[in-house]
C-alpha cells in the first residue's frame, strides 16, 4: 500500500487531508511539526509527501532543502501545500525541488486527483528503461542520471522532463504540450514552471545541459544531433 505523510500545523487542514486520503486507499501519517516528521523520515519512506511551508518549529522551504539534499530523499515526490499565494513563493518552492504545488484554500478532489497523478508518474517502467543522449544517461527503473558517468541527483519532475525530451529528440515539444505531460492539464499556462524547471535542469547536468535547446515563442528540445 502506499503512504502518505502530511506535514501540516493546522490540526483542521491536516485532519481533512488525512481523511481524504485514507478514504482513497493510501496509508497516512499527519505531522504537525518538522522535527517530528524528519525524524520519522529515518525509520520509514512514504510515497509521497505533502508539505506545509508554514511550520511551527521550521519553514518548510528549509525542510524541503534538506529533503532535496540527502541522497534518500533527493527523489521524493513532494507536493506543497500552502496559504502562500504569490508567483515568488511558487517560483521559490518550484526551484528548491518540489514537485507540484496547491495553493490554500483548496477541494478535496483537486488534492486527490494531484496526489495520484503524482504517484503514477513516480512508477518505473522496464520497458525502454535506458535513455541516451550524448553523454546523459537515464535509467528508467532506478531513476537515475549519469553525466560522463557521475551520478546527478534530479527531482522527480526534473527527471521526467528531461526523459520527455530525450525520447522525443530532435523534436520541438511545445511549452502546452510539456506542462500537460508533466504536471498535468491544471498546469497550463503556468509557464513560469517550466522555465524554473529547465533553467535548474541545465545547470544540473553541466556543459550537458547545452542538449537542451530554446526554441523561442515555442517551447524546448533535446538536440538530436548529440545523441550517439
Amino acid at each position: 500500500m502506499q503512504s502518505i505523510f502530511v506535514v501540516e500545523d493546522d490540526a483542521n487542514i491536516r485532519e481533512i487531508e488525512l481523511f481524504a486520503l485514507k478514504n482513497c486507499g493510501f496509508e497516512t501519517e499527519g505531522f504537525e511539526r518538522a522535527s517530528d516528521f524528519l525524524k520519522r523520515l529515518q525509520k520509514k519512506m512514504p510515497s509521497l509527501v505533502l508539505l506545509d511551508l508554514m511550520l511551527p518549529d521550521e519553514d518548510g522551504l528549509s525542510v524541503l532543502k534538506k529533503l532535496r539534499s540527502d541522497p534518500d530523499t533527493q527523489s521524493l515526490p513532494i507536493i506543497l501545500v500552502t496559504a502562500k499565494t504569490t508567483e515568488m513563493d511558487k517560483v521559490r518552492g518550484l526551484d528548491l525541488g518540489a514537485d507540484d504545488y496547491i495553493a490554500k484554500p483548496f477541494g478535496v478532489m483537486e488534492l486527490i486527483s494531484r496526489t495520484k497523478a503524482l504517484l503514477r508518474r513516480a512508477q518505473p517502467e522496464k520497458a525502454n528503461d535506458t535513455l541516451i543522449l550524448s553523454d546523459i544517461r537515464l535509467s528508467r527503473s532506478e531513476r537515475s542520471c549519469q553525466v560522463a558517468g557521475v551520478f546527478v541527483p534530479l527531482t522527480y519532475k526534473e527527471f521526467e522532463l528531461l526523459s520527455l525530451l530525450i525520447q522525443n529528440a530532435g523534436m520541438v515539444l511545445t511549452r502546452d504540450i510539456l506542462m500537460e505531460k508533466i504536471w498535468g492539464t491544471d498546469f497550463i499556462g503556468e509557464s513560469r514552471t517550466l522555465d524554473v524547471h529547465i533553467k535548474t535542469l541545465r545547470k544540473k547536468l553541466g556543459s550537458a545541459g547545452r542538449h537542451i535547446k530554446t526554441i523561442r515563442n515555442v517551447g524546448y528540445l533535446a538536440d538530436k544531433g548529440a545523441c550517439p
